[in-house]
C-alpha cells in the first residue's frame, strides 16, 4: 500500500523540438479529435515530495529519459542537468523549469518536455482501525471518504459504524458509514495528504438468560434494551421482557426497555411465572 501505480500526468509543453528537420510542406490539418476526457482532480498540481518517482523526457531525444526518484534533498538527477530542484513543486511547474534549464544551458533550443508522475508516495492518507488493509494509502488526486475505504478493503464486521476523520489542522470529525456513499458532500467529504482515519472497533453487549440467541452483540446506534432483545432473537417461549435485567460495571442499572444500553453491558432475561 506504500505506492501506488502510475495515474499518469504526462503534461507537454507546445513548442516544438529543436534540430528537428524543417518541413518541406505544410502539415494536412487532422479530423477533430473527439473531446478530451478531464483530468483527474490533482493530476496536474500535484505537489512532488521526497519518495515520488517521475518519468522526465524530451519528444524526439532518446538520449534524454529518466526514470528518477524525488531525493531526500528534493532534487533528481537527470541527464546534462544533473541535480535538479523538484520537491515541493507541481508537476506543470516542473516541466516548466526542466524547459527553461534544457535551453539556457544550450542543449536543445525549443525541447518539448514531458513529465510523469510514475509513482506517488510522498503524499499519503493513514487508515487504522478496523478495515480490511490497514496502512498508508498515497492519494494521487482528490477522494472522497468512501473512495478511501474502498481502496482499503472496506470495513470489517467488527467495525463500528462511524468512522473518525482527523484533518492535518487538528479538526475531527465523525462520519456514519450508512450515509457516506448515499449522502452529500458533508457526509463524504475530500481528504487531503495528512488526514487520518479511524475506524474504531464497535462496542459490545453481552446478552444471556431465556433468550434465542446468547452471546456478544455489536452495539448500534441508538440501541435500546428492546432492540438488544430483537438483536438476539427475542425471548424465549419461557422468557419474559418484564424480567430483564441489565448490568454495567458490575451493578445493576434499572432502565427501561427503551433506553439506551452502553458498551460493556450485560443483559440478563429472566423467565415469566406460569
Amino acid at each position: 500500500m506504500f505506492t501506488l501505480p502510475g495515474l499518469a500526468a504526462t503534461l507537454l509543453s507546445t513548442a516544438a523540438v529543436a534540430q528537428q528537420p524543417r518541413p518541406t510542406a505544410p502539415a494536412t490539418p487532422a479530423a477533430a479529435a473527439p473531446a478530451a476526457v478531464p483530468p483527474a482532480p490533482l493530476a496536474d498540481g500535484y505537489v512532488l515530495g521526497t519518495g515520488d518517482v517521475v518519468e522526465v523526457s524530451v519528444l524526439g531525444r532518446a538520449e534524454f529519459a529518466a526514470r528518477v526518484q524525488v531525493q531526500a534533498d528534493g532534487t533528481i538527477q537527470l541527464p546534462y542537468l544533473r541535480s535538479v530542484p523538484a520537491a515541493n513543486m507541481t508537476v506543470l511547474q516542473l516541466r516548466d523549469d526542466i524547459r527553461k534549464r534544457l535551453q539556457a544551458g544550450g542543449f536543445y533550443t525549443d525541447p518539448v518536455v514531458a513529465v510523469t508522475v510514475a509513482t506517488y508516495t510522498s503524499r499519503y492518507v493513514t487508515v487504522l482501525g478496523q478495515v480490511s488493509q490497514p496502512g498508508l494509502v498515497p492519494v494521487d488526486r482528490a477522494y472522497r471518504v468512501s473512495e478511501i475505504l474502498a481502496r482499503v478493503g472496506g470495513a470489517q464486521a467488527s467495525a463500528a459504524d462511524a468512522i473518525q476523520l482527523r484533518r492535518a489542522d487538528g479538526s475531527t470529525l465523525s462520519l456514519p458509514i450508512a450515509t457516506i456513499a448515499s449522502g452529500g458532500p458533508d457526509q463524504d467529504p475530500y481528504v487531503t495528504p495528512g488526514d487520518k482515519l479511524f475506524l474504531p472497533e464497535a462496542p459490545i453487549f453481552y446478552i444471556s438468560g431465556a433468550i434465542n440467541g446468547q452471546g456478544a452483540y455489536k452495539v448500534d446506534r441508538e440501541m435500546t434494551v428492546r432492540k438488544a432483545l430483537a438483536r438476539a432473537g427475542g425471548v424465549t417461549d419461557r422468557g419474559s421482557d418484564k424480567k430483564v435485567k441489565v448490568f454495567r460495571n458490575g451493578q445493576e442499572v434499572k432502565i427501561g426497555l427503551d433506553e439506551p444500553i452502553m458498551g460493556g453491558d450485560s443483559i440478563k432475561v429472566g423467565e415469566r411465572f406460569f
